[in-house]
C-alpha cells in the first residue's frame, strides 16, 4: 500500500485471528483491505470511479474518502462519465456545497475533465479500462515482505500517467496512478502473512 493511503501501519493481529496489512480496527477500512485492494476492477466505469476518488485523496488519509465514498457516489452520478461529463459551472458551484465530498475546486473540476476524457476515449473507440490494464506489470514472484518493498511509482505507473495525460486526462501523475493500479489490481501489494492473500 502506497503512501497515497495514509500513514503506513505495521501488521496488526486481531482478536479474531486475522492479520491485516493495513486498516485494522476501522470496519470501513477492514471491508476495503479484505474486499476491494487488490482485486481486480474492470470497466470504464468502474476505473474512472477508482481515479475520482485516488485524486480526491491527494494530501488527504484514505480513510478520509472512504467515509466519503457514497457522498462521491450521489454528487457524480454514480461515476457515470457521460452524465459527469456533461457538468458546468452550476454543478461545480454546487459541489463545492456539498459536504457529502471533498470540496476542492481543482479535484472537483478534474473529475469533469477526466470524465470527458473518457467519453473522448470510448467516442474514438477505445476503452479506459483495456488502456488501463495494459499496463499491467508481471505479478510478483513472492508477496513483499514489508513497505519497504513497495514503490511510491513504477515505470508502468509512470507510462500509464503519460498515456492517460496523453488523452487529456488530469491529476494523474504516477503517484497517484500507481495508487490506482494498487486499487484496481493490477498490482497485489498486500504483505506476506496478511489475511488477504489466503485462499
Amino acid at each position: 500500500m502506497s503512501g497515497q493511503h495514509g500513514t503506513l501501519v505495521p501488521m496488526i493481529t486481531e482478536p479474531n485471528d486475522l492479520t491485516r496489512c493495513f486498516g485494522a480496527g476501522n470496519p470501513l477500512y477492514e471491508e476495503y483491505h479484505d474486499h476491494e485492494w487488490g482485486v481486480p476492477v474492470h470497466g470504464d466505469r468502474a476505473i474512472y470511479e477508482r481515479l475520482v476518488l485516488e485524486g480526491a485523496q491527494s494530501g488527504l488519509a484514505w480513510i478520509t474518502i472512504l467515509r466519503k465514498r457514497e457522498g462521491y457516489r450521489e454528487a457524480f452520478a454514480g461515476f457515470d462519465p457521460v452524465v459527469v461529463a456533461d457538468y458546468d459551472e452550476p454543478d461545480i458551484e454546487r459541489l463545492l456545497d456539498n459536504p457529502g465530498i471533498v470540496r476542492n475546486r481543482q479535484k472537483i473540476v478534474a473529475a469533469i475533465v477526466n470524465a470527458r476524457a473518457v467519453v473522448a476515449m470510448q467516442e474514438s473507440g477505445e476503452s479506459l479500462s483495456e488502456l488501463f490494464w495494459s499496463f499491467q506489470p508481471p505479478p510478483r514472484s513472492a508477496p513483499p515482505a514489508s513497505w519497504t518493498e513497495i514503490p511510491s511509482s513504477t515505470d508502468e505507473s509512470k507510462a500509464l500517467a503519460k498515456a492517460l495525460k496523453q488523452r487529456g486526462f488530469v491529476w494523474v501523475g504516477p503517484t497517484t496512478m500507481y495508487a490506482a493500479m494498487q486499487a484496481c489490481g493490477l498490482v497485489n501489494d498486500h504483505l506476506a502473512g496478511c489475511v488477504a492473500l489466503r485462499g
